[in-house]
């Protein structure tokens, strides 16, 4: 049996699949500045300008440069015959750390950014040394650079840049290094600057911050290779969400689930924000950015999943507190809109759930005169069987519940059906910017703008609307003035031969507006139930309507309140012909979606 060793026919074909290998321009740059890093430097500084006719790229360090010859020169000669056969590597296995490059092969990626690379380093004489790589050319040069002074460091000047490169602009290597080399700037203390002398713009590359709430005490991911380091952050759920793959502080992989055997959860839910450092896997040697599906990439995969059990229980976790939190405002914003709305029609046709309160307060001229009855807005927030305040004293008041300047004012029924020949009364409720009421100060204007019908006490806060004898509609608009800011509402009155045998007739508890609470009821038609016993509507969060409707909150807060007001109408309009019951289900509907 034949035996024998695997030898490169074409040296200079080879190195120049391997200079190919690099497809993106930035990680070229990426990898050139953690040269840098590696040589010690404490300050790196790469310039985008114009040259001549075309655009260059230069990254100037502080670092300990290339390592000396003999002769105490930069050991260019080194660096260019010694492709695939980095001094890095060795270092590592001597026991060296904080050095990322190990393949010797990272100045080969500038044929990626440029058409030629000269690098400029000091000797131990002080004076400057320049080598000089071209793309497609097997040849190199390495001569003494005139200079008054050497510059301690490394220079890499790579120009003219390819035409493909004229879109690279600062700030785009600025975000791509504060991703890429995140905790290598962080753990070694690099002051990075970009200079874009074409835009006249300067950048500090600062290591990415994570979004959301950094996830503590989370279970050890331990491997026989070694220990894997997580700074995850739990988000609200977003697209834009990633856990990216990092080895030694550099990343690998922008997101994780890039990886096939890491598409899975808690990784695709799309929750969380960080990364993983792996120091132990292994890289392809050309691009970087992808993974040897070795013994390493197995103990990653296997030391990641008690972390991952935790992180999808924590996520579930969270996602219930957020359903149970944007349920409540929901809540909060359906009842808000009823309020309104309620407020907005008849009261003897929708004087519901003891949502209207009538409190005695003093009359103007002093305690000594007869007290006014008025009828006050929908209280937000108030409780069924809370306290009351004692008639004749009103209730004291926290500083921010007195109300601001006027800003606007609704006509409260403002729509409402009357006889002919009968009496409406209209009442006028000013507001602030907050919507609290105001009082003080205040003029008031009545008129009918439109149609038929008289007006009583037109410069009161309540004005009576007399019907005329014909039917038709009328529209009455009232203006009020504090100051020099005037508001105006207006009130559509229908005058109808015949009002509706009944108008909320059922019997119902004063209990305030109900709630809310999910039912799961898949393949059941039923969409909503009113639970009397406890004040509730059950919502079948089964129905194909309700998952229809999740897609968005909009949407889904549009069909709580439609399924509230089909509830309401039924319960409160009990008897009524189904067709003038969809009447008031319209009619309750458009006055409750105006506020949403």
């Amino acid at each position: 049996m034949a035996r024998g060793r695997l030898r490169i026919g074409d040296d200079w074909n080879a190195i120049t699949i391997i200079a190919l290998s690099q497809s993106n321009p930035l990680k070229a740059i990426a990898e050139l500045v953690e040269n840098s890093i590696d040589a010690k430097a404490r300050a790196v500084t790469i310039t985008r300008g114009r040259q001549g006719g075309g655009q260059y790229l230069s990254i100037r360090d502080d670092g300990s440069g290339v390592p000396r010859d003999r002769d105490g020169k930069p050991d260019f000669r080194y660096v260019a015959t010694h492709i695939c056969d980095s001094v890095k590597r060795r270092l590592k296995q001597g026991g060296a750390t904080g050095i990322q490059g190990e393949f010797g092969i990272g100045l080969l990626s500038f044929w990626t950014v440029g058409e030629a690379l000269a690098m400029t380093c000091a000797g131990t004489d002080l004076r400057s040394y320049q080598m000089v790589m071209r793309k497609g050319d097997p040849g190199y040069s390495v001569s003494p650079k005139r200079t008054l002074v050497a510059d301690h460091g490394t220079e890499v000047h790579i120009a003219p840049l390819l035409e493909g490169m004229r879109g690279l602009t600062g700030e785009k290597i600025q975000w791509y290094l504060a991703s890429e080399l995140r905790d290598r700037i962080r753990e070694t203390g690099v002051r990075i600057t970009v200079i874009d002398r074409l835009a006249r713009k300067q950048y500090q590359v600062e290591p990415r911050q994570y979004e959301g709430q950094l996830l503590h005490q989370l279970p050890a991911a331990r491997t026989p290779l070694g220990e894997l380091y997580a700074e995850l952050y739990l988000n609200e759920q977003k697209e834009t969400n990633r856990v990216a793959l990092f080895r030694q502080g550099t990343r690998v992989a922008e997101d994780l689930t890039s990886l096939d055997d890491f598409a899975r959860p808690p990784w695709t839910l799309r929750h969380l924000q960080g990364h993983i450092d792996a120091p132990f896997v292994s890289l392809t040697p050309g691009t970087r950015t992808g993974l040897i599906r070795d013994a390493a990439y197995a103990a990653l995969s296997e030391g990641l999943e008690p972390l991952e059990r935790r992180l999808v229980e924590l996520i579930e976790e969270q996602r219930r507190a957020q359903e149970e939190r944007a349920s409540r405002d929901q809540l909060r914003v359906i009842q808000r809109a009823f309020r309104e709305a309620l407020l907005a029609l008849p009261a003897e046709e929708y004087d519901w759930f003891d949502i209207r309160a009538r409190t005695f307060r003093p009359a103007a001229g002093g305690p000594g005169e007869a007290a006014s009855l008025e009828t006050l807005e929908l209280v937000d927030g108030a409780l069924p069987g809370a306290p009351e305040p004692p008639r004749g004293e009103p209730a004291q008041r926290e500083f921010f519940e007195h109300a601001g300047p006027l800003f606007s004012v609704v006509v409260s029924p403002a729509s409402s059906i009357v006889r002919v020949g009968e009496e409406r009364e209209l009442r006028a409720l000013p507001r602030d910017r907050a919507r609290r009421r105001v009082e003080r100060d205040l003029e008031f204007a009545w008129r009918v703008v439109e149609g038929m019908g008289e007006l009583t006490g037109g410069k009161d806060q309540a004005a009576v609307f007399q019907a005329p004898l014909d039917p038709g509609v009328t529209r009455v608009e009232v203006q009020v003035r504090q100051g020099d800011t005037v508001a105006t509402a207006e009130a559509v009155v229908t005058i109808t031969e015949e009002l509706q045998a009944s108008f909320g007739q059922a019997m119902v508890p004063a209990q305030g507006l109900p709630g809310y609470s999910f039912e799961r009821a898949a393949g059941e038609s039923w969409r909503s139930r009113f639970d009397a016993a406890r004040n509730l509507i059950l919502v079948n969060n089964g129905h194909r309507d309700f998952v229809f409707a999740s897609r968005s909150k909009a949407l889904k807060l549009r069909y709580l309140v439609r399924l509230y007001a089909k509830e309401l109408i039924m319960r409160n309009f009990a008897g009524m012909p189904a067709e003038q019951l969809l009447e008031r289900m319209i009619e309750l509907s458009l006055r409750t979606e105006e506020h949403l």
